[in-house]
């Protein structure tokens, strides 16, 4: 439901990720260190899904080049980790958001889906 609504006040229409294939997910978000540390803001970007990955990369704080940064790890889990990200997950690809409390950003960058 949330979901749809999120999209809707987007003019988007709703893309629901498989909650079995994978998301790229930071692992400040997966170990629970983005709660405990109120690490703002959270982020997320949508690529173009794969076979096995909903092409969702979701992270808090600060975007690493580290090669081990993002995590594979079925999109369900985000319900736990990161509730907070869960009604932006059925966006297109291309989109993007941009979270922390009491701030939104949502919008459209084609650099995501472009080969």
């Amino acid at each position: 439901m949330q979901q749809e609504e999120t999209c809707e006040r987007f003019g988007v229409e709703r893309v629901a990720p498989d909650p079995e294939r994978n998301s790229g997910v930071s692992g400040n978000v997966i170990n629970g260190e983005f709660f405990k540390a109120g690490t703002w803001p959270l982020h997320g970007c949508r690529y173009l899904p794969t076979e096995t990955t909903t092409g969702w990369y979701v992270w808090a704080g600060e975007l690493s080049e580290a090669a081990d940064f993002f995590k594979p790890a079925h999109t369900a889990h985000l319900e736990t980790w990161c509730a907070d990200a869960v009604p932006y997950l059925g966006l297109p690809p291309g989109w993007r958001f941009l979270i922390a409390p009491g701030h939104e950003d949502v919008w459209f960058d084609g650099s995501l889906v472009t080969e």
